[in-house]
């Protein structure tokens, strides 16, 4: 990674815990919990993996339910035309890399435009930064990665 991208770090409560989490969702569930910046994988038996990110900020956020419909590594990146209308000079394609604003990996939510995917800046984390997608450290990113697939339901409060 360019020295320049990066090399910040999440602060330290952000970092991926495995923590106490009782729900009735079941094991494999995605619970994001926007105003405390926690994603949570349920594991069952009231555990949960806990992980740090940044959320969209005020008026770009959603809540609700929704599956995961694709998985991409080192996706691409097209900028959603409401997202240009805002910021003209963003570029119109980004491929799939370590400057590429998505990260390592993404998991797209349902229909919509909205994905969980990595960040190279992740001294975000924590922060309401995002035009309403869940942001992760790369590495944190690759291993929720890991442990999900493709229908995998995402409850965000």
């Amino acid at each position: 990674m360019p020295p320049s991208q990066g090399t910040a770090v999440a602060a330290f409560r952000f970092h991926r815990a495995l923590v106490d989490y009782p729900t009735v969702e079941p094991a494999g569930t995605i619970i994001i919990d926007t105003p405390n910046t926690y994603l949570y994988l349920t594991i069952g038996h009231g555990k949960a993996i806990r992980y740090g990110i940044g959320v969209g900020r005020e008026g770009f956020t959603w809540s609700g339910t929704e599956r995961i419909s694709r998985m991409k590594e080192w996706p691409d990146w097209f900028p959603p035309q409401e997202m240009i209308k805002r910021q003209p000079y963003l570029p119109r394609f980004m491929a799939g890399g370590e400057t590429n604003p998505l990260g390592a990996r993404a998991m797209y939510l349902g229909n919509t435009e909205y994905r969980i995917h990595g960040t190279n800046q992740p001294s975000t984390i924590g922060s309401f930064v995002s035009s309403g997608c869940i942001r992760l450290t790369n590495e944190d990113v690759e291993d929720l990665y890991r442990r999900v697939t493709i229908g995998t339901k995402i409850e965000r409060r």
